[in-house]
């Protein structure tokens, strides 16, 4: 058990002593100019994993959604996203303010848009309407509890994009977690998107970046797009080497976070407040909603914090992660915390 029960996101993992070894011996250049050796092998790596020509490197999630959506859009153009979609809620309104594009939210069942309904919001260009050019799901999908898009669905709307001419672009934040749960390959549900965004500093636990795979010509554009965003860095080789411990060694402990976050639904569905199917709970994540008589969320959290144990509010509601920085332990500690709160 830690110190501190940190339950706030799978971000706030600590990198490895392999991947701080790493960090310290990793062979840099200059990545702007293309010759960070270390860069391009893990560009190689993420874009091999995935079965894509090509990878990029960035510092965020948010800066690797933002990239693609730029590099396959213009102006004038609409992006259909799902309602409760990061990328659309969470992301500093980077499709209006970046892209200058217009997005189209629609709804889901835990995420997962029904494929006609997509259809029936693609628009075509005129004096008074925007062409949708790109559609974007997420895998898991975060605000879902974590929920796994199923494959099925993903499938029905690469159909349908087909049909269009449109692009699909995957927020696969935590693409690694689905696989594991769903028994899918990455590289399957990769092959269904243009795009695949995914994160190394969340469960995989590398301390910073995320990666950006596609065609070739899709990447090099991408790379230009990065830079005009600020997103070019010089001796990066340093960050990228613990993202290539990150891809090789950390996937394969993902389903003990995912037991983690089980037993931490079934206890939270036992307590009074708590609104919660604790069978919904797939992968790390667990939201549940929260209404008791005398506590509200803020009280709620404040006194978590007393008992070592750190949560997040959401709309209505409270967020735990779990991840490779807590155990069954923390898990126990929690629980007592909240019981004893909420008696």
């Amino acid at each position: 058990m830690s110190e501190i029960s940190d339950f706030r996101s799978d971000t706030v993992t600590r990198p490895t002593e392999r991947m701080r070894k790493a960090m310290a011996e990793a062979e840099v250049g200059d990545d702007v100019l293309g010759d960070d050796p270390t860069v391009q092998k893990l560009e190689s790596l993420a874009a091999q994993i995935m079965g894509k020509e090509a990878g990029l490197f960035v510092p965020s999630g948010t800066m690797g959604n933002s990239v693609a959506v730029k590099t396959w859009t213009r102006e004038f153009e609409e992006v259909i996203v799902e309602a409760r979609s990061h990328i659309f809620n969470m992301e500093s309104t980077h499709l209006t303010f970046i892209s200058r594009v217009t997005p189209r939210p629609l709804p889901s069942v835990r995420g997962a848009m029904d494929p006609e309904d997509v259809e029936r919001n693609i628009r075509h260009p005129s004096v008074h309407l925007p062409r949708t050019s790109l559609v974007c799901v997420e895998n898991t999908h975060n605000n879902w509890s974590g929920a796994v898009l199923p494959l099925e669905n993903l499938k029905a709307l690469r159909r349908v994009v087909d049909r269009y001419g449109v692009k699909l672009h995957m927020d696969g934040a935590r693409i690694f977690n689905a696989s594991v749960a769903s028994g899918v390959p990455v590289r399957e549900y990769a092959a269904l998107a243009d795009s695949v965004m995914f994160c190394l500093s969340k469960g995989l636990a590398a301390p910073v970046g995320s990666m950006l795979v596609g065609d070739r010509d899709f990447i090099d554009y991408a790379r230009r797009v990065r830079k005009a965003l600020g997103g070019g860095m010089r001796q990066a080789g340093v960050l990228a080497a613990p993202g290539i411990i990150a891809l090789t060694e950390m996937p394969s402990r993902l389903g003990e976070d995912h037991r983690l976050a089980k037993k931490l639904a079934a206890g939270l569905a036992l307590l009074p407040g708590v609104k919660l199917n604790a069978d919904e709970i797939e992968t790390n994540i667990v939201i549940f909603g929260f209404s008791h008589p005398t506590v509200s969320i803020s009280e709620f959290l404040s006194a978590l914090r007393q008992r070592k144990v750190l949560a997040l509010a959401t709309a209505g509601g409270v967020r735990f992660v779990t991840h490779k920085d807590v155990d069954d332990e923390d898990v126990e500690r929690a629980l007592e915390a909240m019981a004893e709160i909420l008696k």
